[in-house]
């Protein structure tokens, strides 16, 4: 990794350590630890995959990785528009009082960080190596591990009604998983 990549790597860790920070820790909302360590291997791939992003276009992983990175951008920005026209919260956006369970949210509980896991598996599948391997396996596990915590936090928050809606929905994928 060159200088400007660990300026670059270290400049993002301090402003992923402030943002987990103002949102989620200090208001006792522990999933932002393990969704702190998504990002920061999220940032890991992009430094690493950035030299081979637009190799070899019409190569089978180069079009996987941009189905991967479509689906990412489609869940984010429906996630989002969903959430904040439907959630009641306040400054932060991650304290809201009514369970979003409209649109994609109707299919699947964690459309954001499904977003994140398939941006980690198209930004992966740009240049498989030992290291990104290590690296997707990391951000995998701990996708899932931020919607285990984040699920606690939910029913702590919204009791039965979140029980329910875990029954009817999946976590990342509609009807698969």
């Amino acid at each position: 990794m060159s200088s400007a990549h660990l300026i670059i790597f270290f400049i993002a860790t301090a402003c992923l350590v402030a943002f987990s920070w103002l949102v989620s820790l200090r208001e006792k909302r522990y999933h932002g630890i393990p969704r702190f360590f998504v990002f920061e291997g999220l940032l890991l791939l992009g430094l690493f995959q950035w030299p081979v992003w637009f190799n070899d276009p019409l190569a089978l992983k180069q079009i996987f990785s941009w189905l991967f990175l479509l689906a990412s951008a489609y869940y984010v920005i429906a996630s989002i528009i969903l959430y904040h026209r439907h959630a009641s919260h306040g400054i932060n956006f991650e304290n809201s009082t009514k369970l979003v369970t409209t649109g994609l949210y109707k299919y699947i509980r964690h459309p954001m960080y499904a977003s994140l896991l398939f941006l980690g598996w198209g930004m992966f599948s740009k240049d498989i190596n030992a290291v990104t391997i290590i690296i997707i396996t990391l951000v995998t596990i701990a996708v899932y591990i931020t919607c285990k915590v984040e699920e606690k936090e939910m029913i702590a928050r919204f009791g039965v009604e979140y029980r329910d809606y875990m029954k009817k929905t999946k976590m990342w994928i509609p009807y698969i998983i």
